[in-house]
């Protein structure tokens, strides 16, 4: 099992903010630094680790930095203790530090300086699975709302033939729908070779929003059980914040779709 180790406790969405320094020691790397928030961190057998390797912080983050492949047995590795997070609990999400950590230079990916495009080469591939589980945890909030409206009753009837909650259900349903095609157009454009980050931008938004929307939703439907941890849709809701923040912030998602669709004006 793998982990990415790219976040910092200073540098998250800033990825050219990253402190964490590999030195070239003859035939090694000699990395030292400290990564948080990364998943699998206590059970990957290997990392993926991005560190700056040019001092001159005056070099382009396209040059700065290096990605290395790194045995999580390293000498120097010290794992951090499980994070007690909002949601998604079973992650396993923790701080790792590398002091004196050697890595032999054949463990550097592509070359020195490739990191970073390496980096931001992999979001693309992992944004649009990433939107996908944020439309099952959408799909997931709907299922159990529907049952609950189909089921529940005020004024002698069940609380789905009040229009208000119907239309409620019909505006969710339409956004999971929308976030599905989103995530699947996105790795639609990687089988067809094509460089897709404007699409896998657009699917991780949408669907980190939409996860959050319909959970919020959710959680109005069930009324007073949704906020009482015995019913399924308040951890929904604590599960679906993550998706607005890793794998890029939501308001980083805008900043590259911004940029690729003006660049398509701008060509």
């Amino acid at each position: 099992m793998c982990a990415y180790c790219v976040t910092e406790p200073g540098a998250g969405s800033d990825v050219a903010g990253i402190r964490t320094r590999a030195e070239r020691k003859g035939d090694e790397y000699v990395i030292n630094g400290q990564k948080m928030w990364i998943t699998n961190g206590g059970k990957a057998n290997w990392y993926f680790l991005l560190a700056r390797t040019d001092p001159d912080h005056r070099a382009p983050a396209s040059k700065a930095f290096t990605g290395f492949i790194v045995e999580a047995d390293s000498p120097g590795i010290q794992i951090g203790r499980k994070e007690l997070n909002m949601g998604q609990r079973c992650s396993d999400t923790r701080g790792i530090i590398f002091e004196d950590v050697r890595v032999p230079k054949e463990n550097v990916l592509i070359a020195e300086g490739a990191g970073f495009k390496i980096a931001m080469g992999a979001f693309d591939k992992t944004r649009p699975p990433v939107a996908a589980g944020a439309v099952g945890l959408a799909r997931r909030a709907l299922d159990e709302a529907t049952r609950y409206a189909l089921e529940r009753k005020t004024f002698g009837k069940p609380i789905v033939e009040h229009q208000a909650v119907a239309f409620l259900l019909a505006e969710m349903a339409m956004k999971v729908e929308l976030a599905r095609l989103g995530y699947q157009r996105a790795a639609w454009e990687v089988d067809a070779g094509r460089r897709n980050t404007f699409y896998a931008s657009i699917a991780k938004a949408f669907a980190g929003d939409v996860a959050n929307q319909v959970a919020t939703d959710a959680v109005q439907i069930f009324g007073g059980n949704g906020f009482n941890t015995e019913y399924p849709v308040e951890k929904l809701m604590r599960d679906a914040k993550i998706y607005q923040i890793y794998e890029g912030t939501a308001q980083i998602q805008r900043v590259i779709i911004a940029r690729e669709h003006l660049g398509r004006y701008k060509a």
